[in-house]
């Protein structure tokens, strides 16, 4: 299957109310191993369609496996990746939306089962790939009113619910594009100084800002991605408690490891011992 994305312009008559849906765009895949498959965010909401395939799919700090018929829908701003089996490989259909957020709690992500209206789901978006790839006159209106139906089914869903409002807010601008900035180069050697030039901002303001806005400063938030990223590596992984530490930019092994115990109450090699004897005898 050849891989296909259409990214849709702005327009000066795009709606803009807040609470109007608006298609960033429409991407068409199948997995590859060569993606790395490293946990990462978006500025949008995204609704990911599987049509074909088995795998797993990364949300926050959950993994759950993934196949046809299931739909995952990842809020703005929320940590996610796919894996998938190379004999059998994901495919699917992915919706970028501004202006959409799945309530889910603290989690950031919704996953259904469609046991029905799948078809008539996937007649939908077969038309918004048509459309963007022919790009006849007024095709962005016709994708609009296809997104409205896609939407429009899926509030039907029992287990399914929507805001009304766009999620964020004009003060947090500068701390969403931080932690979107942190969500995609969290492995490197990041700064608050580096972080608050970014935004434009006094970096004393940018921590109280970001405390404000997400309960923890940029620096710690910084390190839990870090740590998050850390648990997947000493669970399916061989590489040295050293290699984790110098791959997720942390300064030492010590600092690895006191900021690990810190989090999880263990150190990284007790976590990999118990991962390793849980997976030995899971019962």
């Amino acid at each position: 299957m050849s891989s296909y994305q259409h990214i849709f312009p702005r327009t000066a008559d795009q709606p803009s109310d807040r609470g109007a849906s608006r298609l960033n765009y429409i991407t068409r895949d199948q997995y590859s191993p060569e993606w790395g498959s490293s946990l990462h965010t978006h500025a949008c909401a995204e609704l990911f369609f599987i049509t074909d395939g088995h795998g797993l799919f990364r949300a926050q700090k959950e993994e759950f496996p993934v196949a046809i018929y299931d739909l995952i829908i990842v809020n703005a701003n929320v940590p996610h990746t796919e894996l998938s089996q190379s004999e059998n490989p994901l495919e699917y259909i992915v919706l970028g939306v501004d202006g959409l957020e799945a309530l889910t709690g603290d989690k950031g992500y919704a996953m259904l089962h469609l046991h029905s209206g799948w078809k008539e789901l996937m007649n939908c978006l077969h038309l918004i790939l048509q459309e963007s790839h022919d790009a006849q006159p007024d095709y962005e209106e016709v994708c609009r009113h296809l997104l409205e139906v896609v939407l429009l089914r899926l509030k039907r869903q029992r287990e399914l619910s929507f805001s009304d409002e766009f999620p964020g807010s004009r003060s947090g601008r500068e701390c969403d594009l931080v932690r979107r900035y942190i969500d995609n180069h969290f492995k490197e050697n990041l700064t608050l100084e580096q972080l608050a030039g970014l935004a434009h901002l006094n970096k004393y303001y940018l921590v109280h800002a970001y405390r404000r806005e997400f309960g923890v400063s940029p620096i710690n938030y910084l390190i839990s991605r870090r740590i998050a990223e850390s648990r997947f590596l000493l669970r399916e992984t061989d590489h040295s408690l050293s290699t984790i530490a110098q791959m997720l930019g942390f300064s030492s092994l010590s600092y690895f490891s006191q900021c690990f115990r810190k989090a999880e109450g263990i150190s990284p090699m007790e976590y990999r011992r118990r991962g390793q004897a849980y997976s030995k005898n899971p019962t």
